[in-house]
């Protein structure tokens, strides 16, 4: 289930059998692909090799075609043959949608104006365990050209989707995961953006390429510090009920909350990314990054 899996979240085309154990490998939850990163004539191949997968299914997460597109039926029973039960849901916009879904675990890929318009209403129900948002498809969606600025930032539209969509998440009781960052080099850009999103609230940031993986489980860890810190202030709460002063800062239950989500973080103990960032991709396919960016 989505709530075991730590924060690196890696696509793997579900066309590339050869990758699935490699990618599985070095992240914390590998999302095998049927919908942008397989083309058309290969769809039916991704799901045999999706069917016939030996991954663990607890830690995989199949992203199944937007319905609409009928091929939802084959899908699903290309994950239901696998074993796995948490699926991503491209492109959905509404939760009438969400009825087609039971017996999933579903992770609602809000990436359309539609989408994000009704994430509140899609976040809350009771087939959704989280929310993912996707910028590319979002600005495609409202006839825009790009997603992000002349600097690399994200343009105000694509802003407002992203806290939308966790707001929308959290108002419900269920996780939100960050976007992919395009831009398979940048990597210090992919650690920003993590930084930000573990800091904002997301659970998870997912990635296209294997180099993103390592900067994403550093940015969601706490830092030793922040660690001893909210220990510390847990251990003072124990014995001061209500509000009091900590270390010259005062305490009240929001701050709790942050110290028990650091707490809960470090205890999550994630595991070293096993490739060096300057190594060539060997768990997506780099040429086809943008096809899968969602």
């Amino acid at each position: 289930m989505i709530f075991e899996m730590g924060p690196a979240l890696l696509f793997c085309p579900g066309d590339r059998p050869d990758r699935f154990a490699k990618a599985a490998e070095r992240a914390d939850a590998v999302i095998l692909d049927l919908e942008d990163a397989v083309g058309p004539d290969a769809k039916a191949a991704a799901r045999e090799a999706i069917a016939s997968a030996s991954l663990d299914p607890a830690m995989t997460i199949v992203r199944v075609n937007a319905i609409g597109e009928g091929m939802l039926e084959a899908d699903l029973d290309a994950a239901r043959r696998a074993g796995v039960t948490t699926i991503m849901l491209a492109k959905a916009e509404s939760p009438r949608q969400l009825d087609a879904l039971d017996g999933f675990a579903v992770i609602a890929l809000c990436e359309t104006a539609a989408g994000v318009v009704h994430a509140v209403d899609i976040a809350a129900h009771p087939n959704v365990v989280a929310l993912m948002w996707g910028a590319e498809d979002l600005v495609a969606s409202l006839g825009g050209t790009s997603s992000r600025d002349e600097t690399g930032a994200y343009r105000a539209v694509a802003t407002h989707a992203r806290s939308h969509v966790l707001l929308a998440a959290a108002a419900s009781g269920k996780r939100a995961i960050d976007a992919i960052r395009t831009d398979i080099a940048d990597v210090d850009g992919c650690r920003v953006e993590a930084i930000d999103a573990s800091a904002s609230g997301f659970f998870a940031k997912a990635a296209i390429h294997p180099a993103h993986v390592a900067p994403i489980r550093e940015a969601f860890a706490p830092s030793a510090d922040e660690a001893a810190w909210a220990e510390r202030v847990l251990a003072a709460a124990a014995e001061h009920p209500g509000v009091f002063s900590f270390e010259g800062r005062m305490v009240d239950e929001p701050i709790l909350r942050h110290a028990r989500s650091v707490r809960a973080r470090a205890a999550s103990d994630p595991l070293p990314t096993r490739q060096d960032p300057a190594e060539p991709d060997e768990g997506t396919d780099a040429p086809r990054a943008h096809e899968e960016a969602s």
